[in-house]
């Protein structure tokens, strides 16, 4: 696992985000631990690293 800050789209919360590294590409929709909006995540990673990280708010 690789950890990664993120400021949540919606409440602006500095959160830690746990990511897999066995999945190279990853784009999942979890919910704010904070405000509890919730999120869609798209992270890349390559050679155990990542490479791209971006929370996008979710029109509801």
């Amino acid at each position: 696992m690789l950890e990664s800050y993120f400021d949540c789209p919606y409440c602006w919360e500095n959160q830690l985000k746990m990511v897999d590294s066995s999945i190279s590409d990853q784009n999942f929709i979890e919910d704010c631990e904070v405000c509890c909006n919730p999120i869609d995540f798209n992270i890349k990673l390559n050679n155990n690293e990542i490479i791209f990280f971006s929370v996008d708010v979710i029109d509801q």
